[in-house]
């Protein structure tokens, strides 16, 4: 009786939660979906009077910009996309109907227009005419960046926005200026100590989240909703840049600092090619322009913009990446058209392509083409020499705007991450050697700490043998620091790679033993205690690589191991569970067979990969079997609702493995696989 009791209790509660969820889905779709959508389904369709706050705010502020000669133009993007919507449509008027307007009285916080700070003469007053209409207005004023390598000039204020309010609706002011690459520049926008945080809410702002770079644009002046406004000629273009403006601005004081520490190339010799490779980047860029190509800066020239502000003289070349999906057939006709020969071309479109062009002065274009895979990019290099390929990955990333030779260019926004997956982990070991000595020692005993973590013993236990933590500092040293990297170049042969990578997943068995083992002293056949504890021996290196890259300072929660396991982290866990199943006298075969059975596979399987040059799983059929069996409905039901979804832009990820000579990309490469092996 107790157990149908008990059944009846179970349904009822099974019930009433469905219920439940069933309710909280209604809930959604019909109320919450219908508020958050109000804003925009009134900024279609709906018609406000001319009395409406917006339309008196916009009406009071181009009275007051037009009175006293202010040069702003608009830029709001709810505002300018319902004017390209109207031009698409064929209709080239902004009258709207006599009794209702359709652009400026859609309902919104905020409307954006741009000040042209340059052109603007009579500042000084403004505020005080626009306090006299009725406006309340807050200023935010910042450094100007563009005299930050001047010492004397540095520290410059100059005025980044205004917010101007009048009612209920708030007119934001951003306040472009011009740069030397003949583009607008807008700062930041960051609220000072005196700023009241409830004046406006900042947080719906368009602009000004980070700085901004835009093309200039040519403008118009036009009658909407009975009000003349400029907007720019092209609004499809500018409301294409709005999402892509960000900008940052190159390290001018850890520039000065570099040179005070390295002094700077000032020859004949390097003068001479800096101006070449200016003039060849300009050329390059004007040519990809026309061909409607996106570039960015690459490689040693990404290296100089980033470490000293300019091009690096002992360089001697140009180095650009581009993404393959952008390359167009006839690039190679438009460089040649340039007055650049073609010097070499490696590779094919749909793997690995690389052109290189030889400019003026004996200085050289490359240009890398890069691959787009599921959570990496790569591009490859091929050996001059020998025409041995290699293929260097790089995590994604997104492009920014800055300023480089005189021109808006764009570069990796995660710079530093793209610099290091370029020159490999010998950059970071010598900018900082204490982190990279406990980020090895964190992969060498990692699967120890881990586990004395977990068993709640002494995590530094493995301090205790000083063999095994001298012998790791002593390899880390000489990969590192040896004379002529003569380690690293011994290691970039492959049937040495192939000897550590049998040796290591020898270790990676004994590990996952040991670990399976020492949890049977303190569980008793807790098979799954058992398993934690071999799977965080075995893979401890990996698992622990969260808190690896927050020593670093780079730290991603995308990038967490927990969230994407990679293929040791899979087979460690799968050889944990086999090892605690044999351990429980589940798994009818004896230890010593089955650990030889597994090193077989795990040596196998390790080599093939890297022999195949490969990153395939040889788990993947299998984790595919499993997914469909047991979350198939699921992935199905995600499937159907990503139909829907609108698919993001495409944004760049990592840099150019371009070097000066191909030796120097051989060479990168064998300090990339040192670092994994580590």
């Amino acid at each position: 009786m107790s157990r149908i009791n008990k059944n009846v209790i179970l349904a009822l509660l099974t019930l009433t939660s469905s219920a439940f969820l069933l309710f909280q889905l209604y809930y959604y779709k019909h109320y919450l979906s219908a508020k958050n959508g109000a804003g925009i389904s009134k900024s279609k369709g709906s018609r406000i009077g001319f009395d409406s706050t917006q339309w008196r705010a916009v009406k009071k502020f181009i009275m007051l910009t037009s009175s006293h000669n202010v040069p702003v133009f608009l830029i709001d993007p709810l505002i300018l996309g319902l004017i390209n919507k109207n031009y698409k449509q064929g209709n080239n008027t902004f009258h709207g109907f006599d009794s209702e307007c359709t652009f400026f009285c859609v309902a919104r916080d905020f409307t954006a227009f741009a000040l042209q700070y340059h052109l603007w003469k009579n500042e000084e007053g403004w505020f005080r005419i626009a306090e006299n209409m009725g406006f309340q207005c807050v200023k935010m004023e910042s450094k100007d960046p563009r005299l930050d390598g001047i010492d004397s000039l540095s520290g410059t204020e100059v005025p980044l926005h205004y917010v101007c309010r009048l009612s209920t609706h708030a007119i934001h002011v951003v306040v472009f200026h011009e740069r030397s690459g003949n583009y607008l520049w807008h700062g930041h926008l960051r609220l000072k100590g005196h700023i009241d945080r409830k004046f406006v809410p900042f947080r719906k702002l368009q602009f000004g989240r980070y700085p901004g770079a835009f093309d200039r644009p040519e403008l118009q002046q036009v009658t909407i909703d009975g009000l003349e406004v400029l907007i720019p000629k092209d609004v499809g273009h500018f409301l294409k840049e709005i999402p892509h403006s960000r900008f940052i601005e190159c390290r001018y004081k850890e520039a000065r600092a570099f040179f005070q520490q390295y002094l700077d190339d000032n020859t004949v010799e390097a003068m001479s090619f800096r101006k070449s490779a200016k003039e060849l980047l300009q050329l390059a860029a004007k040519t990809l322009k026309k061909l409607g190509v996106p570039f960015w800066l690459s490689s040693g020239t990404c290296l100089g913009w980033y470490r000293q502000c300019s091009i690096i003289p002992y360089s001697k070349d140009v180095d650009i990446g581009v993404f393959i999906q952008d390359y167009k057939s006839d690039i190679v006709l438009a460089f040649q058209d340039a007055g650049l020969a073609l010097k070499h071309k490696f590779g094919k479109v749909e793997d690995s392509l690389e052109l290189s062009f030889q400019g003026k002065d004996d200085v050289k274009l490359d240009i890398f083409f890069f691959y787009e895979e599921i959570d990496h990019m790569w591009n490859g290099g091929t050996q001059a020499k020998t025409g041995k390929k290699f293929k260097y990955l790089f995590p994604k990333f997104t492009l920014c705007w800055t300023e480089f030779a005189d021109m808006k260019v764009h570069v990796p926004c995660e710079t530093i991450e793209y610099i290091e997956a370029n020159y490999g982990a010998v950059a970071v070991a010598w900018k900082n050697p204490v982190s990279s000595w406990f980020t090895a020692m964190l992969h060498c005993f990692g699967g120890g700490i881990l586990s004395c973590i977990l068993l709640a013993e002494p995590p530094l236990r493995f301090l205790a043998n000083h063999t095994n933590v001298l012998l790791a500092s002593s390899i880390w040293y000489i990969i590192f620091f040896c004379p002529c990297d003569l380690v690293s170049r011994g290691y970039s042969f492959l049937p040495v790679q192939l000897l550590a990578t049998g040796m290591k997943e020898v270790t990676r068995t004994w590990k996952i033993v040991g670990g399976v083992t020492h949890a049977n002293n303190y569980y008793k056949d807790g098979w799954i205690v058992m398993i934690v504890i071999g799977w965080a021996r075995g893979a401890g290196g990996a698992i622990i690589t969260s808190f690896e890259q927050l020593l670093k300072g780079h730290w991603k929660p995308e990038g967490d191991e927990w969230l994407k396991m990679s293929y040791p982290s899979k087979v460690t866990l799968l050889g944990s569970v086999m090892f605690t199943f044999q351990h429980t006298k589940h798994l009818a075969v004896s230890k010593h067979h089955l650990m030889f059975l597994y090193t077989i596979f795990l040596v196998t399987t390790k080599i093939t990969m890297m022999v195949t040059e490969t990153s395939t799983m040889t788990l993947a059929p299998l984790e595919d079997i499993l997914s469909r069996m047991l979350f198939g409905w699921q992935q199905q039901f995600s499937l159907c609702g990503k139909k829907s979804e609108t698919k993001a832009s495409f944004n760049g990820t990592g840099s150019s493995t371009s070097k000066p000579t191909p030796e120097d990309a051989v060479e990168s490469t064998k300090k990339k696989n040192t670092k994994k092996t580590e």
